[in-house]
């Protein structure tokens, strides 16, 4: 049995959820696991960063089209998918982590020691930050930001059958609008 500490953090886009889970990496002295994620999975499936990138998080609804057609990307999704999730579960059993959407609250919904943390903000805020972050106007910010929670969603519900950023699948929720990344 594990007796360190294993955070997990799903995030809405533009609420500052990689940057929360950043700081808290530093103030605790712990590692932080995140994009990295999908390059060790490259490495351990002997394929390139580029082809493990394009299944991440992000861009299953294009391996979800492909699934219907039966093609070789969605098997190339599903392998790496399960790959991820065996090294979050070997990285927490290892030690403790902060490990940054990926479903691992999921995978690890069995390990008692794990805290499930959900950051969100308001969408003004969100969008305020994703146009200073990316340099774009306000209309393209909102569509980025619309677009990629949509696939975190689907992401996030495909694989678990949880409703995403909800209480029930977390036990935390932070208001980075109200508390700031700091405070958070």
């Amino acid at each position: 049995m594990m007796n360190h500490t294993i955070i997990t953090i799903g995030r809405q886009f533009g609420s500052g959820g990689h940057e929360v889970g950043n700081r808290l990496s530093e103030r605790l002295d712990i590692p932080l696991y995140d994009h990295n994620l999908i390059h060790m999975a490259a490495q351990e499936l002997r394929i390139s960063n580029e082809d493990a990138t394009k299944v991440d998080e992000t861009v299953l609804g294009r391996f979800l089209s492909a699934y219907a057609a039966g093609s070789v990307e969605y098997r190339a999704f599903v392998t790496s998918d399960e790959r991820q999730s065996a090294i979050i579960r070997k990285l927490a059993e290892q030690g403790p982590g902060i490990f940054v959407g990926r479903c691992a609250d999921y995978v690890l919904g069995d390990y008692s020691n794990c805290i499930n943390a959900f950051i969100y903000a308001y969408k003004e805020d969100r969008v305020r930050r994703i146009m200073k972050l990316y340099n774009l106007d306000e209309k393209k910010a909102a569509d980025r930001i619309k677009k990629t929670d949509r696939e975190r969603r689907i992401y996030y519900e495909s694989r678990t059958g949880r409703e995403w950023g909800s209480i029930e699948a977390n036990s935390m929720m932070f208001n980075v609008s109200l508390l700031g990344i700091d405070g958070t």
